[in-house]
């Protein structure tokens, strides 16, 4: 381990970062000892819980109830009512004021939901307030405007709804993910049974209050919690016309075989090991600033030979000052992992490659005493093979990997069974579109990072997924376009 590097930095710079606490306190929003479900306009009772915890402190924060057989059919029909009923027949027009209010509602209350999805899911407060919950209503704004013009969409076509929407979404940026597959779908005529992720069901819960107090028809959303196996029965549900999944790569091999041959719709956005190519003519100082802000967890930074060595010492500047700790506080830099199984798997993958022969440099910080915490680290002398160069990593562990020539850069990004994101950092525009218009990735960033817009469709290539959400190609997915 090589945390004592860090050490320098700390002393030239520390009386900069001596930051007053700026905890908001979780005392501000209400949350219930026990959830169930929001099936046909209602919250509702469930059975069989299981405690969902605040990866801040590893505690219990409160109880979901587990989906079973019969509360997944209750929801789907009550989706397949309001469609037939309801839903699919109403103007266009109409159904886009409903995500109107929805977009609005969200941005109203979104101190609340960022307080609840970072309580739930240890995603920094300044991360869900400045990045996450603007987001989420953009996309249903963004919706609302599509809802009358899908006609237009396709010249020469017709466009059709396809029924209900099944959505599984992960403890990642649940809300996000939740926004993503909901709001092409009402734009689109359809209706939607989502399943929240039983590691953050908390804010998707906060997401069905607003859906309630939009005065949304019953039975146009619904929203059920519990693990895999009610996961699995939503995704296999005969009734069920479009099946939108977001999680790990095994768990979408595992849809795909479940819905093959059975003619349903499948969009997937699974596992990422998001790669970045820095360039020797890059600006370094804002690559390295963006790496260690939004590349860090698990991704790899491909570097050219020339400038290693400089890459290397500001990365351990910069990781000097990132602040681990609380996520309620608006000074976090760095947050817990969402479980300790991800915890444990990165410490793993670390250990490992560390017995291969890499070398860590991690961040030289005090850790809270609870909650499953991991200092920020990067890993150099890397083999190819390696599985931290090759796995997704739930944690803040970049991995550091070289090239000599632009050919060798894309073929070592090109490397990997994912294809989810990249990022290219150089001076030159020319060298950037060359490149990314090599690499096998769903979305490629030059000279940034984390760029999202509703405009834009997101998804990869390979073991990270097939279709695309947002923009055209997102609403694309949810209709039948003759």
């Amino acid at each position: 381990m090589d945390s004592s590097e860090a050490s320098g930095p700390e002393l030239l710079f520390g009386h900069l970062w001596d930051y007053s606490p700026a905890a908001e306190s979780p005392d501000s929003v209400a949350v219930a000892d026990r959830y169930g479900h929001f099936i046909n306009g209602k919250f509702v009772e469930g059975e069989n819980h299981f405690p969902c915890v605040n990866p801040a402190t590893g505690e219990t924060l409160f109880e979901a109830a587990s989906a079973d057989r019969k509360m997944v059919n209750r929801a789907v029909k009550a989706a397949r009512i309001a469609y037939e009923r309801h839903w699919q027949g109403l103007r266009p027009v109409e159904r886009g004021k409903y995500l109107y209010r929805i977009g609005r509602l969200i941005q109203e209350r979104a101190g609340e939901l960022s307080l609840l999805e970072t309580l739930d899911s240890g995603r920094p407060i300044r991360e869900s307030r400045s990045f996450g919950l603007p987001l989420v209503a953009a996309h249903f704004l963004h919706h609302a405007g599509w809802a009358d013009k899908i006609e237009y969409a396709f010249p020469g076509k017709t466009a059709s709804s396809l029924g209900v929407v099944a959505g599984v979404v992960p403890g990642d940026f649940p809300l996000l993910r939740a926004a993503w597959k909901i709001a092409p779908a009402l734009a689109a005529g359809n209706t939607v049974v989502l399943k929240a992720s039983e590691a953050a069901p908390l804010v998707v819960m906060g997401l069905a209050g607003i859906f309630e107090e939009a005065n949304l028809p019953p039975g146009v959303v619904n929203i059920l919690n519990g693990a895999e196996e009610t996961g699995r029965i939503l995704t296999t549900h005969r009734d069920a016309d479009l099946v939108a999944f977001t999680g790990s790569a095994e768990s979408g091999k595992q849809v795909r075989r479940s819905l093959a041959g059975t003619g349903k719709r499948l969009t997937l956005e699974l596992g990422s090991k998001g790669i970045h190519i820095l360039f020797e003519d890059a600006a370094l100082d804002q690559a390295v600033d963006a790496v260690a802000a939004g590349v860090f967890p698990g991704s790899r930074l491909l570097v050219q030979e020339s400038i290693l060595a400089s890459v290397v010492q500001k990365l351990k500047v910069r990781m000097a000052t990132l602040r681990v700790g609380d996520p309620l506080d608006a000074n976090t830099d760095v947050g817990p992992l969402s479980s300790r199984e991800h915890l444990d798997r990165t410490g793993a993958l670390v250990e490992a490659a560390c017995d291969e022969g890499a070398t860590l440099h991690q961040a030289d910080c005090a850790l809270p005493e609870r909650g499953y915490y991991f200092r920020p680290a990067f890993v150099t002398e890397v083999a190819q093979a390696s599985p931290v160069a090759r796995e997704e990593i739930p944690g803040p562990v970049l991995t550091l990997l070289t090239f000599r020539t632009p050919a060798e850069a894309v073929a070592r990004a090109n490397n990997t069974c994912h294809g989810l994101t990249a990022g290219i950092w150089s001076n030159k525009g020319s060298r950037v579109l060359e490149v990314a218009d090599q690499l096998r990735a769903g979305v490629v960033w030059g000279n940034t990072v984390d760029r999202f817009d509703p405009l834009s469709p997101f998804g990869g290539y390979r073991e990270s997924g097939s279709g695309r959400e947002g923009g055209l190609h997102g609403i694309r997915s949810c209709l039948e376009v003759r």
